[in-house]
């Protein structure tokens, strides 16, 4: 008969036996299999970049749209975006924002309003958000974006959370108080402390953040901006202009009605089964 100091060494064989049939096949996996990106992410930001893509710094506007774009989809290379804009030209001092994201280099995608316009213009309160990469909210100033819009985002916003949760991208441009006069940015409600604040950008500054998903300081400065975040809800800040104040924040974290949620707490991992005393 095997002694017990044997029979208790057999028994750790067989269990690291069955720990490296178990984890082989995972460490033979490529690292991006093991690790792959969950999608999603926010960036919203006082500039009206889909305005100042056609005026004034052209290539710092269109390069806010191609960094938010490319931020929260996780650099996919062809997005499927959706344009939440007014058709409503508001006259002078306004540009239609569909001209603007196309001259950041965006084709071909669609265009949402709050119903009114008919036509090939989806209707904003039954299109189906997990069809696209992501949703680009236009600005109210100098883009398009009216009450109408924001009213169905903001009766949508849990609808817009799960969908960022779940793998989309959200971007948002300005709400200046123009043609959205109120609950601006509601449909994220962790940043209804936005505060209307037209400035000609000079002397603002991309943090550490800002810079390392692709902005750079030339690309803040020379247009002028429309709002500061007086609250981050846990994103990270992107830039600030000349008095600190926040202009643009992103998150790939997911998100609730307070902002980035907390991590939650390490898996429980049970005690090793003791093998026995080796005698």
């Amino acid at each position: 008969m095997w002694g017990s100091r044997t029979t208790g060494r057999i028994s750790l064989w067989v269990s690291f036996a069955i720990a490296v049939a178990v984890l082989a096949p995972m460490q033979s996996q490529p690292a991006e299999a093991q690790e792959a990106d969950p999608g999603g992410g926010v960036f919203v930001t006082g500039h009206d970049a889909d305005f100042h893509a056609r005026s004034n710094n052209t290539e710092g506007a269109r390069n806010i749209i191609r960094v938010a774009i490319d931020y929260v989809t996780w650099s996919e290379p062809d997005p499927n975006i959706l344009v939440v804009t007014s058709r409503i030209n508001p006259g002078r001092g306004f540009l239609d924002p569909v001209p603007g994201i196309e001259a950041a280099g965006f084709v071909g995608f669609d265009v949402a309003d709050d119903g009114s316009a008919g036509g090939s213009v989806l209707d904003l309160n039954t299109v189906d958000f997990s069809q696209y990469d992501v949703v680009l909210v236009a600005s109210d100033y100098g883009g398009w974006l009216r009450q109408g819009e924001v009213d169905v985002l903001n009766a949508r916003s849990d609808e817009l959370i799960d969908y960022v949760n779940a793998g989309g991208g959200l971007v948002a441009l300005a709400e200046s108080g123009r043609l959205v006069t109120h609950d601006r940015y509601g449909f994220l409600p962790f940043l209804a402390s936005d505060t209307p604040l037209d400035r000609y950008e000079t002397g603002n500054e991309v943090t550490e953040f800002g810079a390392s998903i692709g902005l750079t300081d030339a690309d803040v400065n020379g247009n002028y901006s429309h709002n500061i975040f007086t609250e981050t809800g846990g994103l990270e800040v992107v830039d600030v202009d000349a008095d600190g104040n926040i202009l643009s924040l992103a998150t790939r974290e997911p998100i609730d009605d307070g902002g980035v949620q907390p991590e939650p707490p390490p898996a429980f991992a049970p005690p090793v089964a003791d093998a026995g005393p080796d005698q």
